[in-house]
């Protein structure tokens, strides 16, 4: 049985999530410049500061808000508001979540611009899932806490399933990841996988995770090109692969970027997804085999909002 953590704890997993999470996210981004070789980062080569963050780090930013000040419970119209506040399209935005969130701060409820995205079907893109792996990690030691909370997290802006599904599942990766820290142990690549999807309803995100468990031990390349590499932008494109990076490279905070940056597509938040999941088991200071973010990566990478670290 997990033990239940401290609120010291929480916010700890929480913060640690956020800095892999936002470092995936900006040295991602580094690489849609031309000249840009995956292949200097994987020699340890990495490009020059400052890497600046997306709108992953941005939106993650507003849900960690929202976690330390509700204590982890999620309020999404007051997350909703948060979110059309603050949404700057210079930042990368998606032009369906830049309409969804101008809605929003026009005074249309949440639900009824969610709904409406994409002829009436809602966002299945890899947005929500993009910011919640904090939210996960605070929740590490209640997997279920952290599914139902992702979940209220994402319909704020992706009202189709799969969107919803996507935040779930990388939220109880972070969760899982955070509690096996807490526990001083490393989860099987599969265990963890299993994990996941025994928490998702079927539908073609839990399909790709199941085909991301098969797959396990084979190279990047080959993951990338059977499961995607999030080019699509969807949740069902984007969070398999994302969480076959983590589940393989969970003890290795480096190794997992590179796997991202060397498979293509978008990078950034495949960066995002999986930084912020492997960056809640490893934290930021190495342990017995453990490699944890960077220091000189977190120094390269643009300062978060204080709003978002206070």
């Amino acid at each position: 049985m997990t033990r239940t953590l401290s609120t010291a704890a929480r916010l700890r997993l929480c913060r640690d999530s956020l800095v892999g999470l936002s470092v995936g996210d900006a040295l991602g981004a580094q690489f849609f410049v031309p000249g840009r070789s995956p292949a200097d980062l994987a020699a340890g080569r990495v490009p020059p500061a400052p890497w600046e963050w997306t709108d992953d780090t941005h939106m993650a930013c507003s849900v960690v808000a929202a976690v330390r000040e509700q204590a982890g419970t999620v309020d999404a119209d007051r997350l909703a508001a948060a979110f059309a506040d603050r949404c700057d399209p210079y930042r990368g935005y998606g032009p369906g979540a830049v309409v969804i969130l101008h809605e929003i701060r026009d005074g249309r409820p949440w639900q009824e611009a969610a709904r409406a995205a994409f002829g009436g079907v809602g966002s299945c893109g890899n947005g929500a899932a993009m910011r919640v792996a904090p939210l996960g990690a605070y929740h590490a030691d209640d997997p279920a806490r952290a599914a139902a909370e992702a979940a209220v997290s994402a319909r704020v802006t992706h009202a189709h399933p799969e969107g919803v599904a996507g935040a779930v599942a990388v939220a109880v990766a972070a969760a899982h990841a955070g509690a096996a820290r807490s526990a001083g142990v490393r989860p099987p690549a599969a265990a963890l996988l299993d994990a996941v999807t025994a928490r998702l309803a079927p539908g073609q995100v839990t399909d790709g995770l199941h085909r991301a468990r098969d797959l396990l031990g084979r190279s990047v390349a080959e993951a990338a090109y059977e499961l995607g590499n999030g080019a699509r932008a969807t949740a069902q494109d984007t969070v398999p692969f994302a969480l076959w990076v983590a589940a393989t490279h969970l003890a290795d905070y480096p190794a997992a970027i590179t796997a991202c940056v060397e498979a293509g597509g978008d990078v950034d938040t495949t960066g995002a997804i999986a930084g912020g999941v492997v960056a809640a088991h490893t934290g930021l200071t190495d342990r017995p085999g453990v490699v944890a973010v960077p220091a000189d990566w977190v120094r390269a990478r643009e300062e978060l909002p204080d709003w978002a670290v206070a």
